[in-house]
C-alpha cells in the first residue's frame, strides 16, 4: 500500500488546584461637595492598602496593587428632564493575590461590609511557575493524544507506524485557518462573586484550574 496520509486532532487537559485567591475590590463614592468626596475615598482606599501591606508583612499575601483616586463629576438628569445639581465621584481599584485563603475569606468579610467598598471578584489561579509548567505538560499531552490517534489510525488499515509531517495549534491546519477550537493551553480560571452585603464571613472554596490545550497534526503512515 502506498504512503498514506493521516489528519488527526489531540486534546488534553488537566485540574490543578488553586494556589492563589486574587481579590479585586473598588472604593466608590460620590457626593455634592468634590473635596469631601475625595477625602473619604482617600481615606478608605488608604485603608484598604494598609491591611493588604500587613497581610504581605504577614505572608498571607504574596503581592498587590492599588489605583490612584479618580474624581470627575456630571449633573444628572431628573425624571422630568431637568439638570440636578452637580455631583462629584470618586474611584479607586485594588488587586491582592491571597496564598492564605482564610485570610483572603476574612478580609473580603470585613471590606464587603464598609459603606463605599465593593468586593468586584475572587478568582482562583495558579503561580506562574505551576502555570508554565502545567501548560507544557498539558500541551505534551494534547500532541501524545494526536500521535496515539494516527498510529489506532494507520493499524486499523493494516499500516505500520507513523511519521509526524505537521503539528499545530487547531486552525492552524485547517481549511480557512478558523479556529475551531482551543489551541494553545488555556487556563479557565474559576472565578465567583463576592459582594457579601454583611452577615456571617464567607467561605470561599477553591475551585480547580482546569488547563486545556488542542492541537492538529498530519502523519505519513506506510
Amino acid at each position: 500500500m502506498s504512503e498514506v496520509i493521516i489528519s488527526v486532532r489531540g486534546e488534553h487537559e488537566d485540574r490543578i488546584p488553586a494556589e492563589l485567591g486574587v481579590a479585586r475590590v473598588s472604593v466608590r463614592l460620590d457626593g455634592p461637595k468634590r473635596d469631601a468626596v475625595l477625602a473619604e475615598a482617600s481615606a478608605l482606599s488608604q485603608q484598604v492598602r494598609d491591611e493588604l501591606q500587613a497581610l504581605q508583612g504577614a505572608a498571607s499575601v504574596t503581592q498587590w496593587s492599588s489605583d490612584r483616586v479618580s474624581v470627575w463629576s456630571d449633573r444628572p438628569w431628573s425624571q422630568d428632564g431637568k439638570r440636578l445639581a452637580l455631583v462629584h465621584h470618586a474611584s479607586v481599584g485594588a488587586r491582592a493575590e491571597f496564598s492564605d485563603f482564610a485570610a483572603l475569606s476574612d478580609w473580603v468579610t470585613k471590606v464587603s461590609e464598609r459603606e463605599g467598598i465593593t468586593v468586584e471578584s475572587v478568582t482562583w489561579e495558579l503561580t506562574p511557575d505551576t502555570a508554565k509548567a502545567t501548560e507544557r505538560q498539558v500541551a505534551g499531552g494534547a500532541v501524545q493524544v494526536a500521535v496515539d490517534r494516527a498510529t489506532a489510525y494507520a493499524a486499523a488499515i493494516g499500516l505500520g507506524g507513523v511519521t509526524a509531517l505537521e503539528i499545530a495549534d487547531v486552525g492552524l491546519l485547517s481549511k480557512g485557518g478558523e479556529e475551531s477550537g482551543p489551541g494553545a493551553p488555556k487556563m479557565m480560571r474559576a472565578l465567583m462573586a463576592a459582594d457579601a452585603g454583611g452577615g456571617p464571613a464567607l467561605e470561599f472554596e477553591p475551585q480547580p484550574i482546569v488547563v486545556r490545550a488542542a492541537v492538529e497534526a498530519r502523519f505519513a503512515a506506510r
